[in-house]
């Protein structure tokens, strides 16, 4: 039982982080998905992308994304065209896999009972490379979820993230994890990548992250603003959307709207009751936070 607040968030990080375990079954399907994708479309690589590949997965949470990289020659105007032909090869090379869909900008394939074995690949090509304050890196063409195709750069992100993490004493990372757990838990319909986006820009603002005072921050911005989109602070992907859809958007809206009273509940009383403060918290995680 944690004794503090601080002792309390510690222990949830150490709960979210994801086991070696669980990400090395996910690992193991890359090399058939390459081989399929190889034979039938000509991949000449794929790469580990997302919460992952970024180091802020949730145990038993976050799903195994990929970027699959084709000469453009190989993929289609229509990116909704492309999707569902890769789909369609990855079926007939896993006939007994059921739940294999398009979810774009990717094919989601559900190999086994983890998050983690939930593949997500998108498929992509390269478009030159883009120069940022943290480096040089390549882009890429990914499906826009309309048909058509915009940039992205895992790495270019993945770097932004990166040099404020080290900034502000190692704490950017959790502090996304304790975010994505928000969702995760609370069932919310948000983007995972706009909630890193958005948690980061955030965080260039600050000079250092304590974690129950900066979720309680962040999530009034969020009420406040009502769930904003956001631009790529790279200027590479563009408009940023919370949800892919009206329903999602809403759902997600009440659910920060209920919870951003449970953490400014919180807030009020971290000094004069602790045992009170740990309460909402709980409630704010739905039930996953420690007690005291």
């Amino acid at each position: 039982m944690a004794k503090t607040l601080e002792q309390g968030f510690d222990t949830f990080i150490s709960w979210l982080e994801p086991l070696t375990s669980e990400h090395q079954k996910a690992i193991s399907h890359k090399a058939s998905v390459q081989r399929c994708l190889e034979n039938k479309h000509n991949c000449t690589r794929m790469f580990e992308t997302g919460s992952f590949g970024a180091g802020t997965g949730i145990r038993h949470k976050s799903d195994t994304d990929y970027f699959a990289v084709f000469p453009a020659a190989n993929l289609w105007e229509n990116s909704a065209y492309t999707l569902r032909q890769i789909k369609e090869s990855l079926q007939e090379t896993f006939p007994r896999t059921d739940g294999i869909v398009v979810n774009s900008p990717a094919v989601r394939i559900p190999f086994g009972n983890y998050a983690s074995e939930m593949l997500e690949i998108t498929p992509c090509c390269t478009n030159d490379t883009v120069t940022t304050a943290h480096g040089n890196f390549y882009k890429y063409h990914i499906p826009d979820g309309s048909g058509g195709w915009h940039d992205s750069s895992p790495s270019a992100f993945n770097a932004y993230v990166k040099h404020h993490d080290k900034r502000l004493g190692g704490k950017l990372k959790p502090l996304i994890q304790l975010v994505k757990a928000w969702k995760y838990y609370n069932n919310a319909p948000i983007s995972s990548f706009y909630l890193e986006v958005r948690v980061t820009k955030y965080a260039e603002g600050e000079s250092s992250i304590i974690y129950d005072i900066d979720l309680y921050r962040f999530f009034k911005y969020l009420n406040d603003n009502e769930l904003p989109s956001i631009n790529d602070p790279l200027g590479i992907s563009g408009r940023i959307a919370a949800c892919s859809t009206d329903d999602k958007y809403n759902t997600s809206l009440t659910k920060v709207k209920a919870d951003f009273k449970r953490a400014e509940e919180a807030y009020n009383v971290r000094d004069s009751n602790l045992d009170k403060c740990f309460e909402r918290w709980n409630i704010f995680f739905n039930s996953e936070f420690p007690n005291r």
